[in-house]
């Protein structure tokens, strides 16, 4: 029992650790001084692991990269934008498993003729999701990526923390931005 609670602990210290941000390039050509104006590509999703509520939990995303883009002079606009914002989402379902322990778990079993028999097992202790969150500005006229970034942690479990998560990780994201 004691070892299931170190573990359900650990998870829980675990899901709720900052996002890391695993990868940042600029283009050496890139210039932010000279862009005003962005916008973002439209966002779609495939698979059939599309939750409900799809849409609102990628406006969290894009509400926290909008407010970053206008702290650094950047305004957003609908048609002819100097910068193009792409948002990469991967979503996995992991699960968390354990090794059955005799001592713990139940005894051994006698199988006759003084043969005992132990079979250890892998056991279910918990789920999380465990996200991928990719950006990229391109150049509009160039079509031409200047910046990306990548970063991974896991989901909140409550949906209404969803949105304190995502300005969290965009902000993660943003202190490697190259304009400050």
């Amino acid at each position: 029992m004691k070892q299931l609670f170190i573990i359900l602990f650990s998870t829980s210290l675990f899901a709720c650790a900052s996002p890391k941000v695993l990868d940042v390039s600029t283009a050496p050509e890139a210039n932010f001084s000279q862009y005003k104006t962005f916008a973002f590509y439209e966002v779609t999703a495939l698979g059939d692991t599309i939750t409900e509520g799809f849409n609102d939990k990628v406006g969290y995303i894009k509400k926290a990269i909008t407010a970053e883009m206008e702290q650094r002079q950047f305004k957003q606009v609908n048609n002819n934008a100097d910068l193009l914002i792409n948002i990469g989402i991967a979503i996995k379902l992991e699960v968390q498993t354990r090794e059955t322990d005799w001592r713990t778990d139940g005894m051994m079993k006698y199988m006759g003729q003084r043969n005992y028999k132990w079979e250890s097992k892998e056991i279910e202790v918990g789920r999380y999701r465990r996200g991928a969150f990719t950006l990229h500005l391109i150049d509009a006229a160039k079509n031409h990526m200047l910046w990306t970034a990548t970063l991974r942690g896991s989901l909140p479990d409550d949906s209404t923390k969803l949105a304190a998560f995502a300005n969290k990780s965009v902000q993660a994201l943003f202190s490697k931005f190259p304009v400050q």
